[in-house]
């Protein structure tokens, strides 16, 4: 299927397109401004600029309109102000490259999780089928390289973004370069969630949806609370959702084996069917009281659960130890969360800040796998496999603040500590005994890692033209692990210097330069330093190959470290929107990869293929990243007031070591692409949208061995927004209109076979309608 291939409608979004299509010339004809509201004087004298909101971010004055109701627009100008202004306020003011995405954004869409948000934004790309979110990553670059964070914090394992709902979350900042205070386990970046805030206002919202894919419906609720503790300052916001998803996937997988001695081929397929359900219930909250002494204490419990279970069938031809596979899975999911947070003045221009937490998550799997051979299914394997993990973390950080007057520095110090403590059970049975696997490395597993970290920075404005940042960042990491047959230790230490600098053409210009120089570090996982080992059970014992590879840690791993180098321009409209381009560039040592090698192991007696994270070298990344947000007035005069947002990224990598051309980072890709359009219509309370991301074809030699292809990604979604009155909206939205289907393939060549694996299915497109209501 090509790019220019005809789009298959659903009814729905045909209606949608045609909705837009008749909109829009009806707009154009009535495209007179809204009005300002009663209150407002016509004129309203100019106000002195905040630190949030200069001059370049304040909305333009507009001529009030004819024949409009000004409660209306009253509050569809102040959805029009609030969002994108303070956002771009924030990006602005900051010296660190920063981009912030705030409610307005965050809920456009309608999405269901966090990855489908932050498709959109540059330079970030996303796994998973269009509409399922999976990892984040900035720049291309796979996983471990983007920082994640929850309020500042990094979550326990076992914990995905994914299962953040979008209506928990406050704000998105997406850093580009790592900072002192923020971290610099970044080579990639930072993308810093923050849950929603407590606010002395009151707020009482319900929302409610259904969503469609493949005629699975996926319902979801939430709720979030919002208002006064008391009248000194004190406030308290509670958000809970609830969500059910069930999904039914195809499976597709044709391995050909070409002997290259003899020239002769055999291809084996798998075929069959998954189908998953998964129901979960989040919670936070955040209790805010102001202290008489001008400080504040704030507690923030955090509770995310899940369950979910699978059926898989799959038929294998020809089979190896058997023709066809019934698995049934269930798993469950908890955690929760505490966190604290003092802080206090020790004087006019001195603060100091102390932040806590404590938390537990615990995952519970269960697997029933069934293997038959034909023609007369006869049950030749059955393996019984249940795990039980707990994970215990705990926090501890403390932050000195100093403003020196009157030469404007801002100095910051800070200590931190965090820990975390594992503890795993594994049962399995294979045919009434204990397995392979347990039998050699045992059925418990315990490892623990320590992390303490110092740093300080300092923020200054040399003239009214630059502002610079340095600081320095000490990490130490200790992990360690036992099992019943072994025991590993790892240590691990960077310090990391940071400069960064703004430079304006003069004080009062909306265009700026930034300059960033640093040094990140991506740390090993605790499951690649562990060096317990998975055999895989198509080849349970004997010699097995290249593509049915065992699995291993290795406790000798090294942090990749990275010296890196921004530069970026910005120019921030007059009514609203900001025009960037960035470029960067990483040098990379000590690059972490999975490699698979033919190895003498403990675990058998005769060789076997083993697949395990290596340093393998040097490698170098640099790209460049375009941003576009503005209204198209701003740039056509009369032209209809079209929010326009559209990036483009280009990636470039090479890694020393491995054969070109394709010898590039692992997963990542040449660019990533968006474009996105929405109006706000004038003659009826409605917003249309539309956004479309793409990810062209890949294809990376990963090894010297083994070289990776991926099909193009192109998802186009939807959505309008009738907002009922002040209180309710309805919202329609569709993910992955003209869905394509995917396709992965991999070529291992050992010098004695190569073996081409191609898997791939179809995928579908996700509506949802949801009522969106302020009681």
């Amino acid at each position: 299927m090509t790019d220019q291939a005809t789009f298959a409608l659903h009814p729905l979004s045909a209606a949608l397109a045609l909705t837009l299509v008749a909109a829009l010339p009806a707009a154009a004809q009535t495209a007179t401004p809204p009005a300002a509201p009663a209150s407002a004087p016509a004129a309203p004298r100019a106000k002195p600029a905040t630190p949030l909101q200069r001059p370049a971010e304040r909305p333009a004055q507009r001529p009030p309109a004819v024949d409009q109701k000004a409660p209306q627009q009253q509050q569809l100008q102040r959805v029009d102000i609030e969002g994108s202004s303070n956002d771009d306020g924030k990006r602005r003011a900051s010296t660190a490259a920063k981009i912030v995405i705030g409610r307005e954004e965050i809920e456009r869409y309608g999405d269901n999780n966090l990855g489908e948000v932050l498709k959109r934004l540059p330079g970030v790309t996303t796994g998973g089928r269009p509409g399922r979110g999976g990892d984040v990553r900035m720049r291309g670059m796979g996983g471990g390289y983007t920082q994640i964070l929850v309020n500042g914090e990094r979550m326990p394992p076992g914990f995905a973004l994914d299962q953040l709902p979008p209506e928990q979350v406050e704000r998105i900042e997406i850093m580009r370069a790592p900072t002192a205070e923020h971290g610099a386990r970044a080579i990639a970046g930072t993308i810093n969630v923050v849950l929603r805030e407590a606010l002395q206002k009151r707020l009482n919202e319900v929302r409610l949806a259904l969503a469609e894919e493949k005629g699975r419906i996926r319902p979801n609720a939430s709720w979030t609370r919002n208002d006064k503790l008391n009248d000194n300052g004190g406030a308290y916001n509670i958000t809970i959702n609830a969500h059910r998803g069930d999904n039914i996937d195809d499976v597709a997988v044709r391995a050909t084996t070409r002997d290259l001695r003899t020239g002769s081929e055999s291809v084996q397929t798998t075929t069959g069917t998954h189908e998953n359900s998964r129901s979960s219930l989040n919670m936070n909250a955040r209790l805010q009281w102001r202290l008489n002494d001008g400080g504040s204490l704030s507690i923030q419990p955090f509770l995310a659960s899940s369950k979910g279970n699978g059926i898989n069938h799959s038929e294998q031809t020809p089979g190896i130890n058997y023709n066809s596979v019934d698995t049934q899975s269930n798993n469950e999911f908890t955690m929760a969360r505490i966190n604290a947070q003092w802080m206090n003045r020790l004087g006019p221009e001195t603060r100091v800040e102390v932040r806590g937490g404590i938390g537990r998550g615990d995952m519970k799997s269960h697997s029933q796998r069934q293997e038959y051979i034909a023609p007369a299914k006869v049950a030749s394997r059955v393996q019984d496999d249940r795990s039980d993990s707990d994970n215990q973390s705990w926090s501890l950080n403390t932050k000195l603040s100093h403003q020196m007057l009157p030469s404007e520095h801002s100095l910051v110090g800070g200590i931190e500590a965090e820990g975390q403590k594992q503890n795993s059970t594994r049962v399995c049975r294979e045919n009434g005994l204990a397995c392979r696997g347990v039998l050699e490395f045992g059925d418990e597993f315990q490892a623990s890692t320590l992390r303490t970290a110092a740093y300080i920075q300092d923020e200054w404005s040399p003239s009214k033209q630059w502002s610079a940042y340095a600081g320095l960042r000490w990490e130490g990491i200790e992990s360690k692990s036992t099992a019943t047959t072994y025991a590993v230790s790892n240590r691990s230490s960077v310090l990391t210097p940071l400069l960064h600098a703004v430079w304006k053409p003069d004080e009062k210009s909306r265009d700026q330069v930034r300059m960033s120089l640093t040094r990140s570090y991506r740390s090993p996982q605790l499951q690649d330093l562990v060096a317990r080992p998975n055999v895989n059970s198509q080849y349970p014992s004997g010699a097995n190959t290249a593509n049915y590879a065992d699995r291993a840690g290795n406790p000798n791993l090294k942090p990749e470290l990275a010296n890196g180098i921004d530069l970026a321009f910005e120019r921030y409209l007059s009514k609203g929107g900001v025009l960037s381009a960035n470029v960067f560039s990483r040098r990379i040592t000590d690059l972490m990869r999975n490699v698979t090698e033919l190895e003498t192991v403990s675990w058998s007696s005769v060789p076997r293929w083993v697949s395990r994270p290596r340093n393998i070298g040097k490698a170098r990344t640099q790209g460049i990243e375009l941003e576009a947000k503005f209204r198209l007035d701003e740039f056509i005069a009369d032209a209809m007031p079209l929010q326009i947002r559209a990036n483009l990224s280009v990636f470039h990598s090479s890694v020393e070591g491995i054969p070109g051309p394709n010898n590039k980072l692992d997963q990542q890709p040449k660019g990533v692409a968006n474009f996105g359009v929405d109006y706000r219509l004038r003659s009826a309370p409605v917003t249309l949208g539309a956004s479309i991301n793409y990810t062209p074809a890949n294809q990376i030699q990963q090894s010297v061995l083994t070289a990776a292809t991926t099909t193009k990604k192109r998802v186009l979604d939807t959505f309008a927004l009738w907002n009922v009155n002040k209180d309710v909206g309805l919202r329609l939205s569709a993910t992955n209109l003209s869905p394509l289907a995917y396709a992965n393939s991999s070529v291992i060549n050992t010098g004695e076979q190569m073996i081409t694996t191609e898997s791939g299915g179809r995928t579908f497109t996700q509506w949802q309608m949801r009522l969106e209501w302020r009681i």
